[in-house]
Parts: structure tokens; C-alpha cells; sequence
């Protein structure tokens, strides 16, 4: 089959895009040179830095802030509501993944959790408690495993 089925390209700014079928909430705050993948969605209130790439099918929650230069792998889910359904605002406990910190595919980010600055979570991992700068944690629960500087010489 020579058929593109693909998702269409939805521009987001003059150089950030999102593929459908995804939701995108209100006031999205976007940088440039993002990318969203299809079958994602995107809360209210959510602040993406530039140069940050989201694959497909992730759920980022309301009021989560992603740095710049941010991978997040196909199937993380980030969470905000630590006693779902609360339905008060109020209760949520926004997540926070700064600077270049890399999220492995189907990762789970647990609510009020902050991913330091070059950090890696590994693929399939659930972070319950907050990932120090230049840290690499995975598993269930998700711990340390070694340091960034390792895990680059690795690749």
C-alpha cells in the first residue's frame, strides 16, 4: 500500500506543530519547534518549552510545565490529581520536567512530581517522588539507577 494515512499537521505557532487526531487544551503556552504526536492530550494550562518533542498517545494533565529541549516518550501519562476524581482545581498538584529531561515510552508521572534538569526516566517506569537534576531512575516504583554522564557514554 502506497497510501499516506497518516495524521493531518495541525499548526500550533510558526513553527510548532500537533498531529490529529489530539486534544489541545485552553491556553496552551508553546514554544517553537515542538512537535506533538497524534492520539495525545494536552490539558489546560500546560507550559511546553522550545525544542520539546511529545509522541503519541501521552495524556499531559492540566497546569504541567515542560522545559525546554523535553522528550517525552510514546504513552507517558502525567498526572495532577493525586485522589482522582477530586473535581476541585484547587487539590491538583501540577507536575514539572525541566530542561532537557528525557521521559522513556509509557512512563507515568505521579501528581506533584518534579523531573530535575537532565534527568532520564526510564521506559515503563512510575515516578512516584521527584528525580533530581542529572539523575536517571527507573522501575516501579522508579528509583536511581545512574548518573545522566553515564547514561549518555551508554548511547
Amino acid at each position: 500500500m502506497d497510501q499516506d494515512i497518516g495524521g493531518e499537521r495541525i499548526s500550533l505557532s510558526l513553527t510548532s506543530c500537533a498531529y490529529k487526531p489530539c486534544y489541545i487544551g485552553k491556553n496552551l503556552h508553546i514554544g517553537e519547534d515542538v512537535s506533538i504526536g497524534s492520539m495525545c492530550h494536552i490539558g489546560r494550562n500546560v507550559t511546553i518549552g522550545d525544542h520539546s518533542n511529545i509522541q503519541g498517545s501521552c495524556y499531559i494533565a492540566d497546569r504541567t510545565i515542560i522545559g525546554k529541549h523535553v522528550f517525552i516518550g510514546p504513552n507517558s501519562t502525567i498526572l495532577n490529581d493525586k485522589y482522582p476524581p477530586s473535581g476541585d482545581a484547587k487539590k491538583w498538584m501540577p507536575v514539572q520536567i525541566q530542561d532537557r529531561a528525557v521521559l522513556g515510552g509509557g512512563s507515568t508521572i505521579l501528581p506533584g512530581v518534579q523531573v530535575g534538569e537532565g534527568a532520564v526516566l526510564g521506559g515503563g517506569s512510575v515516578l512516584t517522588k521527584s528525580i533530581p537534576s542529572g539523575q536517571v531512575w527507573a522501575g516501579n516504583p522508579a528509583t536511581f539507577q545512574m548518573t545522566r554522564e553515564d547514561y549518555d557514554k551508554k548511547r
